[in-house]
């Protein structure tokens, strides 16, 4: 058996665990051979790869980012790109392409196999927003980056009474920001998902200031918008 891996999209914590439990998986027990394709989806199309073994894979579970570079290039989006995979696939007699990625990477691999390429995508994103994924690998690590910052900027906000505005990753949807805000402590957390009314987020920072509470920690998603 042979398979190719790619990364592409964004990177995130877990992609070179995953890459090396892949190989360790495929040599180890099945004896069979992995080669990683440089860049995501563009090291597909310009045929670019390396051999990816036990040796090469050692001491990678603890970094982050990925050995195999990444971008956000995409087959479909050439009038022959579609074809140059299942060239690709063919010269070097993949048994299966392993695409690890977010929403836009796992688009691909659904039209890839829909067009009879063989591929298995495996879901990547700190956003958590990929369908039919309980969770993605990325997300707690994300939560727990932030859930750290927002612990430390208590101490800010209540020696200089400051009401402290902290945005975090999450497009379409707030899983970071409602995780995150919960386990960090603050006041309000906006999200995508549900359109705010600014005059509502002022009222409730006014009425912890006449309670006493001058110290309010905001976390708002990337994607959050106003009514």
């Amino acid at each position: 058996m042979r398979i190719g891996m790619l990364t592409g999209g964004g990177d995130c914590p877990g992609l070179n665990a995953v890459l090396r439990g892949a190989v360790r998986a495929m040599e180890v027990e099945h004896g069979g051979e992995v080669i990683g394709f440089e860049d995501g989806w563009r090291g597909v199309l310009e045929d670019r790869w390396e051999r990816l073994d036990v040796n090469r894979c050692r001491g990678i579970l603890p970094r982050g980012g990925t050995i195999l570079g990444t971008s956000r290039d995409q087959p479909y989006t050439l009038a022959d790109g579609p074809q140059r995979v299942a060239q690709v696939v063919e010269a070097h007699g993949l048994d299966a392409i392993v695409a690890i990625g977010g929403d836009g990477t796992m688009g691909v691999t659904k039209d890839l196999h829909r067009d009879g390429i063989p591929v298995v995508g495996v879901p990547k994103t700190i956003d958590n927003d990929i369908a039919l994924t309980e969770m993605t690998f990325g997300f707690q690590t994300a939560v727990q980056i932030c859930t750290f910052s927002i612990d430390r900027l208590h101490t800010t906000a209540e020696s200089h009474d400051r009401v402290l505005v902290v945005e975090v990753m999450g497009r379409h949807v707030g899983h970071i920001a409602t995780w995150a805000g919960i386990a960090g402590g603050a006041t309000i957390a906006l999200v995508p998902e549900e359109p705010f009314d600014i005059d509502d987020v002022c009222r409730r920072i006014v009425s912890r200031h006449r309670h006493g509470s001058w110290a309010t920690i905001v976390v708002v998603a990337e994607g959050a918008r106003p009514v």
